[in-house]
């Protein structure tokens, strides 16, 4: 593998966007403001039942238990290089940026600046991201029958998203099936296919400025994907069971904030929370804000019996998931801003000592 030390020149400041992060929090905002509009009635704090109310606590408990289950993912697909201090560190820093920019970008650019810096090499960190994605893949893989066979006896997709919205959800499960598949066989089967697909996409003109040093990064990653097929099926096993456990915490966050509320239908909530999330996944708006919002009423809305609790539930939900993620986050993404800076300062202080050096020798 390349060293990591001659590769990390970038400045990590254009992984994420103040403009995203300013659109996805408006947008999250505005979108509960209209939730809580619509369903608030006067007194509706009234109906809140105190003994219900530590299950917020809980939900705060498992927020963090899906921080810690996915840096136990990544520590040991990087084989415990990293201690938990970097692992959390890198988690949060991903979060952050997966929730201010859209979907189609996420914070996989991030992650692999992180580890990067924490002391992985480049095509490593690609690999473990790569791989990662993979273990999510294979966890939406199990779920989307899951869905399908529970359709039969609950309602899992509500009535009012309509013929277009189920059919929308029919194509959605088609398509990440249809991916899972063809990622397995690449990082799984064949790793050189998956490499020539990569060197093939990266000769499109407007790539083409990036194709040297993606060809370095695909061998790499070849060279990874040999060393992750060597692993014994533990360790895909144990791996798989961390990103599940991930998900598992993601989907049942919903279900416990609502149940902290009022009572409600546990197995259809986590049913409809699953199938949500994974709709979150093609939001195109930065981090996915103003969709989910209006997504988690659509799905978890018609089981709550009071109306007024919708909007109560949404914004608790958000606060737990998203606004204490961001804030954690941005501290992440914040001190690997402050060491690029020291370093890079470093860095032109020895050039400008050397220089001295230089015209006093001559």
């Amino acid at each position: 593998m390349a060293d990591h030390s001659s590769q990390i020149n970038d400045d990590p400041n254009k992984y994420f966007s103040k403009k995203y992060l300013f659109i996805s929090i408006a947008l999250s905002l505005t979108a509960m403001g209209i939730v809580i509009y619509l369903t608030y009635t006067p007194g509706v704090l009234e109906h809140l039942k105190p003994k219900r109310l530590p299950g917020l606590f809980i939900a705060l408990f498992v927020s963090f238990l899906r921080l810690w289950f996915v840096a136990a993912k990544i520590r040991y697909l990087a084989e415990k290089k990293m201690d938990w201090v970097q692992s959390f560190r890198i988690v949060l820093a991903w979060d952050f940026t997966s929730s201010i920019t859209p979907s189609t970008i996420g914070g996989a650019p991030m992650a692999t600046y992180a580890m990067s810096r924490e002391g992985l090499s480049l095509g490593q960190s690609t690999a473990i991201i790569l791989y990662g994605v993979l273990l999510d893949q294979l966890w939406f893989a199990m779920a989307i029958p899951l869905l399908l066979i529970a359709g039969i006896y609950y309602e899992v997709v509500p009535a009012n998203i309509g013929l277009v919205g189920e059919v929308s959800m029919l194509l959605l499960y088609a398509g990440l099936l249809t991916y899972a598949g063809l990622l397995a066989y690449g990082v799984l089967r064949n790793p050189a296919a998956l490499k020539k697909v990569v060197n093939w996409v990266f000769k499109l003109p407007f790539l083409r400025r990036w194709k040297d040093t993606v060809e370095t990064e695909a061998e790499h990653l070849e060279e990874y994907s040999h060393e992750l097929r060597k692993k014994p099926k533990s360790f895909l096993v144990k791996t798989f069971l961390l990103s599940s456990m991930s998900w598992i915490c993601r989907i049942a966050l919903p279900t416990i904030v609502i149940l902290s509320l009022l009572p409600a239908n546990e197995i259809l909530s986590l049913l409809r929370s699953l199938a949500m999330n994974l709709a979150f996944l093609i939001m195109p708006t930065p981090g996915g804000s103003g969709g989910v919002e209006g997504l988690f009423a659509i799905f978890q809305g018609p089981l709550i019996d009071r109306m007024a609790f919708i909007g109560l539930a949404v914004f608790l939900w958000r606060i737990i998931s998203y606004y204490i993620s961001v804030g954690f986050g941005m501290m992440a993404a914040t001190w690997y801003i402050n060491r690029s800076m020291v370093d890079n300062f470093g860095a032109d202080e020895t050039e400008y000592a050397d220089q001295i050096q230089s015209s006093k020798t001559e």
